[in-house]
């Protein structure tokens, strides 16, 4: 440090010299220090070298720059004050907000800190994930309606400036700064976009030998994958894979590294190897370069100079003008771009490291200042060719391109208008665009996508955007000079529309299918990107008159030029019908090629409609002389793509396959249709209007090539002829119909934009009601990406809330049913089916007719009114006539019922045209005659009719039943406008309203009505009569299974009125409802029969037979854990799991799907699977087969295992024999008898445990002169045998519980297996009851199917599972259980009482005691009686240790009371005894009623899960009030079932004798004493629910929230991926790559150890 201080003080001393050269100055102080500082570059110590920079270069340079010491100097400046402008730099993954009320555009957006602290939070809002590179818009003013400002940078807000009063620097500053800046610029540039590899420049050449020391330079590219660019390190290096990930990972996140240092040949050599490596057939080789290690070090500190100037310019608006006028300024007479300019051109070739800090720099400087702001667009803009084409050529993402810094200038409204006057800039975009594709470009000149990269095409797109941002905003005021050379961008436009123009044409494949789809997305992407700019062009030309004129005939123009060359060879021809000719130039859609692409036709209507709409046409005379316009040319090209539409739908171009069909798709698709299809409409109206409409119809005719369909010609007999014929013939009418009857465009009609989406919803609801994403996604999206949506959407439609489950929908007011109109022009043909079947539905269900008539359309806009002209020709009366005619004469190959509901839709229109007309005008001025020309005839011939004549006749066709309703209707109307134009009733037709009018001839009505009502009333009897015998059927089977009824209601926790009434009797019997003691109800056993889902076959459940088996999944769980920090043990080894403990850390839990399978089927399935995985390894599956897991054949649920069914053995008890043991067998009796028992045991089988046993016989508990076999006197019964497939499935299922409870290997020996089937069946169950008490649901009938099916299987294998291990070894353990509820018993592996879960303890005795029973030449079990006792004895002993429990643990406080109920004084009597016990350790002021109130609810849920598990094992029912939520009557219902007093209290004093002992050691144990000393903590009762997190309101806030997050491993401020554990909140980082721990010697990301420690391998994640 002694050289580094000198230094300093000599730089400090030679730059405050004036007569030094600062510039040679200063980078001969750089030549120095710099090679040395960053010498260590393949393995560098950061901070070593920020501090020797800090030392060495930036505090003398900064200290010369302000004059002062730097920290004072800057904290001066930041306390003066801050731009008005955020101008934060989004990084990838931040939140940002677009305000959907104030926003100019989606573009401007806030950062999280601004938005809260505007007013914009409580408008309407989007948020966005920013992909990084975004600036914070706020104090921008051009940016918002209102509120630019947030409170933070508010003018005179605390922290920020007074307005314009950001601090001045003093003189000196400046004018040091002024020599400063230059130097360290030019330095920064010149290293940035320095290119000789060996050599530096001279002025940082110092006079020393040069030294051959070279790096081996490795850059970032995007085509080679992670993996790839490791692999060739590894080979090409020798290098270790940590080594050759860490090198990868720097390349990645800077773009380039050293990843080799030494002599010149050698990192030569190196370059070669990784470049052959890395080459193959489908990529180029990986861009590596050999640098100087000077050149390296001084290109790197360049970099940490541009950070540096990028955090000096935040300070002062001075340093930022002074950077920008050095940065703009060119040198005289060179002729060469500025620096800013030359770093800008170079950006393509710089790394990813030092775009980031080039772009940061601009950010800083440049906009945040508004003119220079202006001056870095110009450059931009000047240069934009060739930045553009750089960046196509390029692989770097868009995001790290200084082309992206567009949208930060075209979208400021006064810039983009700047930018059109004096730069051009729409020009200069839409020549880019031509420029950068001209390989697409055919001989003709118009683009051919075929064989496209779809890579460059993305890049491509980007230029779309800044023309898209370029218009975004429109102008309000048109100068000369805007409107000229917006003019010239359109004209330029237009010859990107040119080529576009008939592309990718195509023609009908005959006879062989086409080989290979061509590439047809390109095309369609364009299209779709250009959307919104077609409509932008459109409204800016719309918004001045004199430039919509012009531009109008610019467009005209470019139309003609592309029609003319296209149409000019060949000669035209004449066509003859009804009198009228025709001549054209003949075409075939289906012989010649055609296009779907027209943007140029199309951009023409859409002006036409604006001339229209702002009346500008009156004036088109003056640009485009009637004799240009040539409308039967505009006209051809849109008609021939809806023809194309037409035949495709014919099938007759399935041969040119799918690519076709997807373009016709997203021609009328929602995202295209706006300048595609919609378009294409309104030409033909423009048709319609400007042409005579005989012409126009017959060019129709002509087009869809049915010309001879509708002249007296003999008709094919091919079906498939015929066939296309009709639904051409549809299609035609179809598009009639929407050329005469859509009107809802401004401009075509007198509508609004509102009117429009306003009609668009009310058709979408008209097929169903809709979410609101939904609507959303079938509306068309305006610039904004707005749909208009929520302004109307309350007009039209009332919002319906969800219910239990789905989501909310808008449903449609009936005041809107109205404007329904079956030929609604968007629909697809399904969604019209659906909508017709909707309204047709909603009117019978109305008990009106089901006509469904147009709505009457808005009137026409005078430029187009002349089409409905068309209704009313001769040629359409000729086509309606003539299919109408096919109809009556029954011709059904001809005609079909589509083709006369379209035909009857045009009646109906042109009689609603003309009856409007008479409304508003007298009969006189009418020249609509539509009603004379349909009831004029068809020719002179004797046989003509007219159309009216034929309507009559085709409601007597019974092919058209469905039908007659309209054509009543269309009748009903040809009469009032008859009668209209008679004038006989006119005062009476005109004050009638239009419903009224609508009514028919009451006579035929009223029969119809008759016949329809007699209908009706036939088949309500005919319903009546068959509900009647389904219920003698139902009644009958529910009597002749009377009893099959009355078990099932009750086990599956159904009742219906009938059963009540039946069960009535039984459930008054209160010994029915009790599970233990002497006075236990019957057994509900019903008989299963099953059906295999897999063979189908039906098998009842027996013990002698073959095995069935559920489906299941067993799984390691915490949901239960009342402590999450718990360290879970990933391996069981060691562990062991007889007790488990109170807070639950990790259970095993068993689920069902509830499907049935026979064993031998599952066991085929599963090998069939196995097989079938092997012989396609290359398959990723998504279960882990090896260990066991499958999906369920049926609902696919995943599975590991299946559960045997064991069916439930009926006991019954008899009271006689029962009230005879009562007698004998009290508590005392049998806990002297089963200590004998156990002594005996111990005797013949454990020498070890002998002293054991006969200490505890000998302490006073037992009589040792009982005989070893006593306990066999009170009732035996030989074992259940059970079958060998069953046996093998009980040893299959818990050889898996064991197996994936302890995550060990299987071993069906292994002496722990026993306890981990009680423990899961008792987690399981604990498991259920949580989630019915957190969902408020009653304990019993409740569970679904699956549920109960589980648990009751689950229950019987647990206690027939003993049979299959070893008694000695069940006995062992139920000796181990006992010592937690018999101290004397206790070894020395016995846990404390407050260290085990009591029910765990329940469940493991229960279902062990019958070991007691085991002989060596007989296998016995327990007869009824005695197992009714030994349960509730058990049970006893076991809730009396769990009341000590709660009342030690969780009884605490001193409140005083006066409740002297007999539970209280119970209560206050046991603590007393407890406190003696306790030596005073347990309070005895606690009031006997707290006391109560601790125990009642903290023993609920064990309560409830004893009765859950009690009524599972023996198949008693559960009172009815455990069937109803009712907390007071659950408590009394579940004491009642279980044998308990209501005041659990009396428990102790009934068995006083016996227990008290007991109570003496379970107080006198250390762990119980430490607790109540407060030395430990012990688990209070009732254990809190868990539940997952709660999560905001907001869910805004839990984006900030992530947006926060930065990964713990990484270096930089870069987000990674956060996800949120729904379990615990902790929030982690999902890259596996920079988060991986080793467990157990595996690697794991982040969320599968967080996982395996949170939900033992289970857990719920938050993306």
């Amino acid at each position: 440090m002694v050289s580094l201080t000198e230094d300093f003080k000599e730089t400090q001393v030679t730059w405050c010299d004036e007569r030094f050269d600062f510039q040679a100055t200063f980078l001969q102080c750089l030549a120095k220090h710099v090679p040395n500082i960053y010498s260590a570059e393949m393995d560098p110590l950061l901070e070593k070298q920020e501090e020797m920079v800090q030392a060495a270069i930036l505090y003398p340079l900064e200290r010369y720059l302000f004059g002062e010491d730097p920290e004072t100097f800057l904290e001066k400046l930041q306390q003066s004050g801050t731009s008005q402008l955020c101008g934060k730099v989004f990084k990838g993954g931040e939140t940002t907000y677009s305000c959907r009320d104030c926003a100019v555009d989606p573009t401007c957006v806030l950062c999280m800190d601004c938005f809260q602290n505007s007013i914009h939070k409580n408008h309407r809002y989007k948020m966005h994930s920013s992909t990084g590179g975004g600036f914070c818009d706020c104090g921008d003013t051009e940016a918002w309606k209102a509120g630019p400002v947030c409170t933070k940078h508010e003018p005179g807000a605390s922290g920020s400036p007074k307005e314009n009063s950001e601090c001045q620097l003093n003189e000196e500053v400046m004018e040091h700064s002024r020599r400063v800046f230059p130097s360290v610029i030019k330095y920064i540039v010149d290293m940035l976009i320095w290119e000789e590899e060996k050599e530096l420049p001279p002025e940082l050449t110092i006079s020393r030998e040069k030294v051959d020391s070279y790096y081996c330079v490795l850059f970032n590219d995007e085509h080679h994958s992670y993996d790839h660019v490791i692999y060739s390190l590894q080979r090409a290096l020798g290098c270790e894979l940590s080594e050759a990930q860490l090198h990868t990972t720097a390349i990645d996140k800077e773009g380039r590294r050293a990843v080799k240092a030494g002599r010149y040949a050698s990192c030569q050599e190196a370059k070669e190897e990784i470049k052959r490596h890395s080459e193959n057939v489908s990529q180029r080789p990986l861009h590596v370069e050999v640098l100087h290690a000077d050149v390296m070090a001084h290109q790197k500190f360049a970099l940490r100079l541009g950070s540096w100037l990028n955090k000096l310019m935040s300070y002062s608006s001075d340093f930022r003008q002074i950077f920008c006028q050095i940065c703009l300024k060119e040198e005289t007479g060179s002729g060469k771009p500025c620096s800013i300019s030359k770093l800008m051109l170079w950006d393509a070739k710089l790394h990813k490291g030092a775009r980031k800090v080039l772009h940061e720099l601009i950010f800083s400087s440049f906009f945040m200042e508004m003119e220079y702001k202006k001056h870095f667009a110009v450059e931009f803009v000047k240069y934009y060719k060739a930045l553009q084409k750089e960046y196509i050529s390029d692989d770097h993402d868009r995001v790290l391109s200084v082309t992206a810094l567009s949208v930060q200038m075209f979208t400021v409204p006064t810039l983009a208008r700047h930018l059109i006057e004096e730069q051009s800039v729409i020009t200069t975009i839409t020549e880019t665009l031509l420029e950068v594709v001209p390989e697409y470009l055919d001989k003709n000149d118009k683009f051919n996508f075929q064989g496209y990269s779809q890579d460059k095409m993305n890049r491509v797109y980007a230029v779309i955007y800044d023309l898209r941002y370029v218009l975004i905003s429109k102008p309000t005021v048109w100068t000369d000079r805007l409107r000229e050379r917006f003019l010239e961008g359109f004209v330029s436009f237009l010859r990107i529309l040119t080529c576009m123009q008939g592309m990718e044409e195509i023609k009908r494949q005959i006879g062989q299918h086409i080989e290979v789809d061509p590439d047809w997305e390109a095309a369609i992407s364009i299209q779709m990107q250009l959307k919104n700019i077609l409509l932008m062009f459109q409204e800016w030309c719309a918004c001045d008159e004199e430039l919509l004129l012009r531009a109008y005939k610019e467009c005209h123009k470019a139309v003609m030029r592309c029609s003319t060359n296209s149409s000019r060879l060949r000669e035209k021809t004449a066509f003859h019908l009804c009198g009228h000719t025709l001549e054209s130039r003949p075409y075939r859609v289906s012989l010649d090629p055609v296009s779907i692409h027209l943007p140029l036709s199309r951009t023409l209507a859409g002006l036409h409609v604006r001339l229209s709409k702002t009346g500008s046409i009156s004036r088109l005379h003056e640009f485009v002389s009637p004799e240009e316009f040539q409308v039967d040319l505009l006209v051809e090209y849109p008609l021939r793509c809806l023809v194309l539409v037409a035949q495709v739908a014919a099938e007759m171009w399935r041969r040119n396959g799918l690519s076709l069909i997807s373009q016709v798709f997203y021609y009328q698709d929602v995202k295209c249709r706006e300048e595609m299809y919609d378009k294409d409409i309104i030409m033909l109206q423009i048709g319609a209007s400007l042409m005579d409409p005989n012409h126009f119809l017959l060019l129709i005719l002509q087009r869809y090539e049915l010309a001879d369909a509708f002249r007296r010609i003999k008709p094919t007999k091919d079906q498939e002829l015929i066939k296309q014929c009709n639904v051409l013939i549809e299609e035609m009418l179809q598009i009639l119909i929407y050329v005469v009857g859509e009107r809802y465009v401004p401009g075509v009609s007198n509508v609004t934009k509102e009117d429009v989406t306003m009609r668009e919803i009310i058709h979408l609801l008209c097929i169903e009601p809709m979410a609101h994403s939904a609507i959303t996604k079938s509306l068309p999206e305006n610039e904004n990406n707005e749909t208009g949506l929520e302004n109307v959407i309350d007009k039209v439609a009332t919002f319906k809330k969800p219910g239990v489950s789905g989501h909310g929908v808008y449903e449609l007011k009936d005041e809107c049913l109205k404007d329904f109109n079956m030929f609604f022009y968007h629909y697809t043909k399904t969604q019209h089916s659906k909508a017709e079947h909707t309204q047709k539905k909603r009117r019978k269900q109305e008990n009106r007719d089901e006509a469904l008539p147009p709505p009457p359309p808005p009137d026409f806009c005078p430029a187009f009114s002349n089409v409905v002209r068309l209704l009313n020709c001769d040629v359409m009366m000729h086509i309606l006539r003539t299919i109408l005619q096919r109809a009556v004469e029954l011709e059904t190959h001809l005609w079909t019922e589509a083709m006369i509901q379209m035909v009857l839709h045009l009646l109906s229109l042109g009689l609603l045209e003309e009856k409007q007309q008479l409304q508003k005008s007298p009969e006189e001025e009418v020249t609509f005659d539509f009603y004379h020309k349909a009831s004029r005839m068809g020719s002179s011939a004797l046989n003509a009719v007219n159309i009216l004549m034929l309507l009559e006749k085709l409601k007597r066709i019974p092919q058209l039943e469905a039908q007659k309703d309209m054509i009543n209707w269309i009748l009903q109307m040809f009469d009032t406008v008859k009668r209209m134009r008679e004038k006989s009733s006119l005062t009476t037709v005109a004050a009638t309203s239009v419903l009224e009018a609508t009514k028919g001839d009451e006579s035929s009505q009223d029969k119809e009505k008759a016949e329809r009502k007699r209908k009706a009333e036939a088949a309500r009897l005919h319903r009546q009569k068959i509900m009647a015998q389904m219920s003698a059927l139902q009644r009958n089977f529910i009597e002749t299974h009377k009893l099959l009824y009355e078990n099932t209601s009750e086990a599956q926790g159904k009742e219906d009125a009938i059963m009540e009434e039946e069960s009535s009797a039984i459930s008054s019997i209160d010994y029915s409802r009790i599970a233990l003691g002497p006075k236990r109800g019957p057994s509900v056993v019903e008989k299963e029969v099953l059906t295999c889902i897999l063979c189908q076959e039906e098998q009842e459940v027996k013990l002698e037979s073959a095995a069935m088996v559920l489906s299941a999944c067993v799984q390691k769980s915490t949901a239960l854990t009342q402590n999450r920090s718990r360290i879970v043990e990933l391996s069981g080894d060691t562990l062991d799991p007889l007790f488990m403990h109170p807070d639950l850390p990790c259970g095993t839990h068993t689920g069902s799907c509830g499907h049935v399978m026979h064993a031998t089927c599952w066991q085929k399935y599963f090998e069939a699977m196995q097989l079938n995985f092997r012989q396609r390894l290359h398959v990723e599956q998504i279960f882990d087969l090896e260990n066991g897991e499958y999906l369920c054949p049926l609902c696919k649920s995943l599975c590991n295992t299946v559960i045997p069914i064991v069916p439930l053995q009926a006991q019954k008890i008899n009271s006689e024999d029962a009230e005879a043991v009562a007698q004998i067998l009290s508590l005392a009796r049998w806990l002297e008898i089963i200590l004998v028992r156990i002594s005996g045991y111990s005797v013949k089988n454990a020498k070890g445990e002998k002293q054991n046993a006969l200490a505890f016989v000998n302490k006073g508990l037992g009589n040792s002169a009982l005989e070893f076999n006593s306990i066999l006197s009170f009732g035996v019964q030989s074992s259940a045998k059970y079958s060998s497939s069953i046996k093998e499935m009980l040893i299959l299922f818990a050889t898996t519980i064991y197996r994936v409870g302890l995550k060990v290997a299987p071993n069906e020996a292994d002496h722990r297996i026993p306890m981990m089937t009680w423990s899961t069946c008792a987690f399981t169950i604990q498991c259920i009851e949580n989630l019915l008490e957190t969902e408020g649901k009653p304990l019993f009938g409740s569970l679904q199917n699956r549920q109960h099916s589980g648990l009751k299987a689950l229950v019987q294998f647990a206690a027939a599972q003993r049979t299959t291990s070893p008694q000695v070894l069940i006995q062992k353990h139920l000796i181990r259980l006992l010592g937690v509820l018999l101290p004397n018993f206790k070894m020395e592996d016995t846990p404390s009482l407050l260290e085990v879960d009591m029910f765990h303890v329940l469940v493991g005795v229960v279902l062990s005691f019958p070991s007691l029973y085991w002989e060596d030449a007989v296998d016995l079990q327990p007869s009824s009686i005695s197992s009714a006792y030994n349960h509730l004895y058990l049970f006893h002993l076991t809730t009396l240790a769990h009341i000590t429990q709660i009342v030690i643990s969780s009884a605490k406080g001193r409140a005083r009371s006066h409740d002297n109920s007999e539970e209280a004084c119970s209560a206050q009597s046991f603590c007393r005894e407890v406190c003696q016990y306790t030596s005073g350790c347990f309070s005895q002021d606690i009031p006997g009623w707290l006391v109560w109130d601790c125990v009642k609810k903290g023993i609920m849920p064990y309560l409830r899960c004893a009765a859950l598990f009690f009524h599972y094992l023996l198949g008693v029912s559960p009172p009815e009030e455990l069937q109803q939520v009712s907390e007071e009557g659950q408590f009394k219902a579940l004491c009642s079932y279980l044998s308990l007093p209501t005041n659990l209290f009396l428990l102790f004093q009934e068995y006083w004798d016996t227990v008290n002992p007991l109570l003496q050691r379970w107080c006198a144990d250390p762990v119980v004493l430490s607790c109540l000393k407060g030395k430990s903590i012990a688990i209070r009762y009732p254990r809190k629910r868990n539940s997952l997190i709660e999560l905001p309101e907001d869910y805004s806030c839990l984006l900030n929230q992530a947006s926060q997050f930065r990964c713990p491993r990484s270096s930089d401020d870069e987000q990674k991926h956060p996800v949120l554990c729904l379990f615990c909140g902790a929030m982690l980082c999902s890259q596996n790559t920079c988060c991986q721990e080793l467990v157990n010697g595996e690697e794991l990301g982040a969320c599968t150890s967080h996982a395996l420690q949170c939900g033992a391998g289970v857990c719920m994640f938050l993306k």
